[in-house]
């Protein structure tokens, strides 16, 4: 897999994350850490969502210093 295609889809996962994927978490069982699962998936999403754009910009970087 190319460094295009796994930047893409990084830019794709927190979309998905925290967008599509809400009608189907949308619930409140099961409690994880004192939270409904919705507001985990939301807390959870805001983690991966900053991972996901700072390995695009390593990606992006170590791509343009090659050139």
């Amino acid at each position: 897999m190319g460094k295009k295609s796994i930047i893409v889809l990084l830019s794709v996962v927190p979309f998905i994350f925290m967008l599509a994927a809400i009608p189907f978490v949308n619930r409140v069982q099961p409690i994880i850490f004192g939270l409904p699962f919705l507001a985990f998936w939301l807390f959870f999403g805001m983690l991966i969502t900053p991972l996901c754009t700072f390995t695009i910009y390593k990606l992006q970087k170590s791509e343009r210093s090659a050139e």
